[in-house]
Formats: structure tokens, sequence, C-alpha cells
């Protein structure tokens, strides 16, 4: 436990009256009606809501996260998340200018638009349920678990305590000011945040222990946990970290700001964006920031936990206090950051409060969201009105909050809740790719997807059947489990499409002529439909352009990001070739970038 100084209290408190300033300035304006509560007006400019999305994803769970798969499996393990940038890029350059065509309020409501009759209705109602409450009560929770445990090692203070402090604060300006307010917030807690990181990771590899950079990366705990991609000798890490997440887990597997062909609350500053250009502009820029440059400061002081706390044991030696529920290879980057000095201190106690802040208020706002627009007016008062839904958004608010905190109490492991969520969205992501240019898609090839996935998920996770077939135990090795998941998933949802009727002429082709998507997979629609509405729907294929701006983005980011960890390994050889190449493939980018445009216009 640390005791904190004036001056870092100063930092600590301004921040809080900042933010609730903020969310007081905006509440006049976000509570008149829907548009203004959950999407601003749509007239948000594009670095204001890139800036946005990688604030919500800059969460306090995340350097623990990062921290836990650095210590356990290297700087390579981070392939499970790195992986994203490949569905991440295709939302850029294929799916944002479709999300924004559409002009829905959540990407919830897409489903009746792309889909019709009950089918429609059931599976827009049960997502909105689903997503808005489950999956993402489980998102918050881990969020407030990662506070939980700083609270604990840095403050010595209770889960409940810290909880009560940090989500009074947070609920107060997403209740009162919306999405504006969660959006203006995030670009002070943006940069609050990274100044943060960025000051701690200085800090604490500059320690007397840690020795600075060159002591870090040759000291024997560390040296074998800098490769970019895992050791292809150690077979089952390799096929585990890499070639699932590569070859698989991105197009397969449904993830909160990783969706495949975008969504949750990546899709809603997709809609509040200005135009179609605002919408690619701020997904390209938060794919940049999220996988290039935001993650070296969290790996910089997981690296260097290794070498002042090399196992669980150590930790617990250091902070006695701290529950056993709690103890995790997460808790390293708290226990680093009692290193800090007063100042720099109240800097990243507020940068973590930030990250804190920014993520929850968005999945308030976006769960609130899908409660309002997808079940309050569809299922429950379908003749509300706007004051009533702004409302019911607010008590929406409060009751995801309380119940996220519950479960946050009761857990303790971060990289296990992610796995978990991975699991469970194993097998849907290429039906929310699909759907878009394949008209054959219809609504009951979501529902089973979603009830497969979901069952055999929970089969193999808890209970005894999943280490009878996976495993040193089982009948195949454990780095099956996920793409078996999959496998199974996409043959059952594929069985359902051609087994049950296809979704109606006047629904398909509604769809087609307002959002435009083009291709092959809707040659048979575009042909039913009449002359003018031909006439009307014509439209570019830009999915080749796309997909070839996608490839090139990821050479790009993943170059900037390897150049980056290059330099800071001190290989300058390998930096200035890498260097080389993402310049090279960036140049290439913008060309077919603006060729993409012009297409589009």
């Amino acid at each position: 436990m640390i005791d904190l100084s004036t001056l870092d209290l100063v930092i600590i408190i301004t921040l809080f009256v900042i933010i609730l300033s903020v969310g007081f300035y905006v509440s006049k304006t976000s509570g008149k009606n829907t548009s203004q509560y959950f999407l601003s007006g749509r007239n948000m400019p594009w670095w204001l809501l890139g800036l946005s999305m990688v604030a919500t994803t800059f969460s306090t769970d995340t350097p623990n996260l990062v921290t836990d798969i650095v210590r356990t499996n290297g700087v390579a393990g981070n392939w499970v998340w790195w992986a994203f940038l490949i569905t991440g890029l295709l939302t850029v350059f294929v799916y944002a200018r479709l999300w924004r065509k559409s002009n829905v309020k959540t990407d919830i409501e897409f489903y009746e638009l792309r889909y019709g009759g009950a089918p429609a209705r059931f599976l827009r109602w049960f997502r909105a349920v689903f997503l808005g409450v489950f999956f993402n009560m489980f998102a918050m929770a881990g969020v407030m678990l990662a506070a939980i445990k700083i609270g604990e090692v840095m403050l010595g203070l209770d889960g409940w305590v810290t909880i009560l402090i940090a989500g009074s604060i947070t609920l107060l300006f997403s209740s009162i000011g919306g999405f504006k307010g969660v959006v203006y917030t995030d670009f002070i807690l943006f940069f609050v945040a990274m100044i943060g990181a960025l000051g701690a990771a200085v800090y604490i590899v500059g320690l007397p222990e840690v020795g600075g950079l060159e002591a870090l990366v040759s000291h024997p705990n560390v040296a074998d946990k800098l490769a970019f991609v895992p050791d292809v000798d150690k077979k089952e890490l390799y096929i585990t970290l890499f070639i699932i997440p590569i070859a698989v887990q991105w197009w397969s597997s449904w993830y909160p700001g990783g969706e495949p062909g975008g969504g949750g609350y990546v899709a809603q500053r997709m809609l509040a964006a200005k135009d179609e250009n605002h919408a690619i502009g701020a997904t390209f820029f938060f794919n940049f920031m999220h996988i290039a440059i935001r993650p070296w400061p969290w790996i910089l002081v997981a690296l260097a936990s290794l070498i002042v706390f090399p196992d669980i044991a150590s930790i617990q030696e250091a902070f006695p206090n701290i529950s056993e529920d709690k103890l995790g290879q997460d808790l390293a980057y708290s226990a680093m950051l009692t290193k800090l000095p007063s100042g720099l201190l109240g800097i990243v106690l507020a940068s973590l409060a930030a990250a804190f802040m920014s993520t929850i208020s968005t999945h308030l706002n976006w769960g609130a969201s899908y409660l309002v627009n997808d079940l309050y007016k569809t299922q429950i008062k379908k003749d509300a009105s706007e004051k009533e839904q702004v409302q019911a958004g607010r008590f929406a608010t409060v009751i995801l909050m309380i119940i996220s905190a519950l479960m946050a109490l009761a857990m303790n492991n971060a990289l296990q809740l992610f796995n978990i969520i991975i699991m469970f969205g194993a097998g849907t992501g290429l039906i929310f790719i699909l759907r878009w240019f394949w008209w054959r898609i219809n609504a009951w090839t979501e529902i089973s997807a979603m009830i497969a996935s979901g069952t055999i998920s929970m089969l193999l996770t808890f209970t005894p059947l999943g280490d009878t077939m996976f495993g040193d135990s089982g009948w195949m090795p454990a780095y099956y489990k996920f793409p078996f998941i999959v496998v199974v998933t996409s043959i059952i949802w594929l069985i359902v499409t051609y087994a049950t009727q296809p979704e109606s002429q006047e629904t398909l082709s509604r769809f087609y002529q307002k959002t435009m998507p083009g291709g092959k997979g809707w040659k048979k629609i575009v042909a039913q439909m009449t002359p003018e509405q031909q006439e009307a729907s014509q439209t570019p294929w830009i999915v080749p352009q796309g997909i070839l701006a996608m490839l090139l983005g990821c050479v790009f980011v993943y170059g900037a990001l390897f150049t980056t960890g290059y330099f800071i390994y001190g290989e300058t050889t390998n930096a200035l070739i890498t260097l080389s190449i993402t310049g090279i493939s960036g140049g290439a980018l913008l060309k077919v970038w603006k060729r993409l445009k012009e297409i589009a216009d």
C-alpha cells in the first residue's frame, strides 16, 4: 500500500471535477432525444470518434491483461488480440461505409433491416439482451476487476470501496451526458491515459533493479519473452498463440471492439459520424493507435515486472494483504506502479481512473442503447416518447452498472474472462461478414449459430466433456478446441440456412437499395427488381479494392508495431528494415484508399 501525497490527490480530484463538469455541460443537449443521447445527432468528426474508440479500449483491465499475457506467453502471446487488426481493417475499408448508409441507431436494429418477420424481431430483442446485458456486463466486470486489484495493491482499498468511488463518478456523467458526454470526456481521458502509461513505463524501466532498456532486454527472466512470433519448435504454443488467431480467430469469433463486419460500440461510433468518410477515418485511426502504438508502454512494464516480481509468490510476499482469489500474473502491473514517485503516481492513478471511466461509460451508453432502442421501444412500450426513452436509457445505465459491479467482486482473472468471451463467440463471426454480401443468409442462420456456439462452448468449458475431448488426457490436443467449435458451429448454421426459407424478395430488395453492398452474392435479388429499382441501385463493386487496402493496412500497422519494438530492443537493422516496409506499404495504401474513395463517390 502507498500513501498519496497532496499533489497526487490534487491531480486525481482535478480530473474527476473536469469529467463531471463536461457531463453536466452537455446534459442539456444530450437529453433532447434518443438520437442525441445515443449518437450525438450523427455529426461527429472522425478524429474525435477515433480518439473515443482508442480511449474506450484503453481500460484498466487491458494493461492487466497484457501483463498476464506477456508474463505467461511472452510478447508473442499478444497475437490473441493483435489478430483482430485484420477484421478491424476489413471494417474500415469495406463495412464502415455500409454501416453509415444503413442509418440505423444501433447495430442490433440492423436485424429488422436485413431480415423480416417474427425471427427478425426475436433476433433483435434477444441479441439486445444477450449483448447489451450479458456480454456487456462480462466486459464491464473485467474492467472493474482490474480497478479492484489496483485499489487493493496500490491503495489498500476493499474492492467495494474502489467500485463505489470510481463507479459513482462514471455512472453520474454517463447517465446525464449520454453519448456526447462519453465522446467529449474520452478526448480528455485519452491524453491523460497515454501520458500516465508512457510516464510509468519510462520511470519503471529506469528503476535501479531494472537498469534501463539494455539491461531489461538482456535479463535472463526477459530474454526469452521478447520474440514477436512464438517459437515454431514449441508446437502447441505456436499453433495456439499464432496460427489459430491469424488463420481462424479473427473472422470466426465475436469480441467487443473486434467484431467481424463491425458492430458494438465501434458501429455506434461509425453511425454517429458526419458521413461515410468520417466513419472510415475514425475506424482506421482507432486500429492504428490500438495495435501499433499503445501496447508498448504496457509491454515494457510487464517485462520489467519479470525482474522485480519473477513469479506470483514474489507478488504475494510483497503484498501479503491481497486476497487469495485476486492473486494472478495480471496483478504484477499494479504491483509495479507502487514504485512510482509522488506526482507521477498521481498522474498514473488519474490515467487509470481515466481508462476506467472511458471504457465503462462507453459500455454503459452502448448497452443502454440496445435495451432502449431494441427492447424497450420494440417490445415493452412501442409508443414511448423521446423523453421516456431517454429516461429509460438513464435507468438502464444505472442497472447495468450495479449488476456489473457485483459480478466483478466475484471474479479473479482478466485473461480467463477474455478466453471465455472469445470461446462463446466462436463460429459466429463469418455470418457477420457474409450477411452483407450473400442474400441467402437469413435470421435462422444467426439464431442457430448463436445457440450452437453458446451451447458447445459451455459443454466444452464447464463440463467434463471438454477434458475428455481435449488436452493431455483427451482425444485431441487442447489447441483443437477453438477450431472444433468453429467448424461444428459453421456446419450447423449452413445446414439451417439451406433448410429454412430465405428472406422475402421485398425484405432483401429493401435492404439492398438502402445499403447498396453490390457483388455477385446479390445477383439473384437484383435480377428480380424492377428496372427503375435496378437503375437506382447500381453501385461499383468495391470489395476487391477494400480487401487490397485491408492487406496493405495490415502490413503498415504491423510494420509500425514491429518497428517500434525493434527500436526498443536496440535492434536497429531490423527496425530500419521494418520501417522501410511500413513506409512502402503506407504509400501504396494511400493510393488504394484514394482509388476507393473515387469509386465510392
